[in-house]
């Protein structure tokens, strides 16, 4: 299977595609690897499509956390809305400099910009009361219990390695500047939107904004952004080619096509890790509950070949 030509594509590039590992955290480091993936976008662009980016920030935040801790002693800290706000820009910029870079050659440029975007969440929403997404620095048992004290902050012990905090992951229901994002798609911009998820809003009694300490799924904001937009794609990058079921063990199958009843059946069955495939998969699930017609999953180095129809994992409607 292949996306036809000039096709709206909502492409979200993986944490890998921004940092390979830990020997390569730089700025400079992270260009680099930014700078490779928008190559393989710029192929996308060649052929017609128009593809709005959205990214990953978990590294990213918590490295501004880390900085904050060190410099508490004279800064104040930095809530994690801002710290959201923050990588929007800063990643942004990275990808609308290596997109630029990329175009050098062309006769023309397709203009990128990035929408710092904000996304509400329902602040009566469950995962309010129950935190499970770990962010910052591992934390022995005492300070740990000083920032419970002092900070108000949830913690829990993370596999034997020590503390951290953890924030609530709410689930996204509207995307506070799809307008804009709407807007600059159909005047031919490359839009960088929803990084990391977007900044996560609640909406106050009086009808105002206020930003919420918690992280939100950035595929399932992807998947709310392609839904408005009426996407004809949802391109989710990630570190695998395919995916694949009994991933890692000798019976390790590469899925090439699957149904959406294939791919419900197949997270019934456990088959996708949390934290891993599974909120990508469900992104996807979402996607197409919703009326889009396919989705596919592949690595940045073959997402080009992945929409010509010869590598990657589709997953359709029916």
């Amino acid at each position: 299977m292949a996306a036809p030509q000039k096709q709206s594509i909502v492409l979200a590039i993986g944490g890998n595609s921004l940092v390979l590992d830990k020997r390569h955290q730089t700025v400079a480091d992270q260009y680099r690897a930014c700078l490779q993936t928008c190559k393989n976008i710029i192929g996308l662009l060649q052929k017609g499509h128009r593809v709005v980016i959205t990214h990953g920030n978990g590294p990213q935040v918590g490295f501004i956390l880390r900085r904050a801790e060190l410099a508490a002693h004279e800064l104040h800290l930095v809530p994690l809305d801002s710290c959201g706000a923050d990588t929007q820009g800063a990643i942004g910029y990275q990808i609308q400099q290596a997109m630029y870079n990329c175009m050098h050659d062309w006769q023309r440029r397709i203009p990128v910009a990035t929408v710092v975007t904000q996304v509400l969440v329902d602040a009566a929403d469950p995962a309010f009361q129950n935190p499970t997404k770990p962010i910052g620095t591992f934390l022995d048992e005492q300070t740990a219990n000083q920032r419970r004290q002092r900070d108000g902050w949830h913690i829990m012990e993370d596999a034997g390695r020590g503390f951290r905090r953890v924030v609530a992951s709410p689930r996204p229901m509207e995307i506070i500047e799809l307008e804009a994002i709407r807007q600059l798609t159909d005047h031919g911009f490359v839009v960088v939107a929803v990084g990391g998820g977007g900044i996560p809003v609640v909406r106050q009694s009086d009808g105002n904004l206020a930003g919420a300490e918690a992280v939100i799924d950035k595929d399932l904001a992807s998947s709310l952004l392609a839904r408005r937009l009426g996407a004809d794609l949802l391109l989710i990058s990630t570190a695998v080619e395919k995916v694949c079921l009994n991933f890692g063990k000798p019976d390790e199958q590469a899925l090439d096509r699957i149904t959406l009843a294939e791919a419900k059946r197949y997270i019934d069955e456990g088959h996708f890790a949390p934290g891993s495939m599974l909120p990508k998969i469900e992104a996807i699930v979402e996607f197409l509950e919703s009326g889009g017609k396919a989705a596919l999953i592949t690595d940045p180095a073959n997402l080009e070949r992945a929409v010509a129809g010869t590598s990657g994992t589709w997953i359709v409607a029916e």
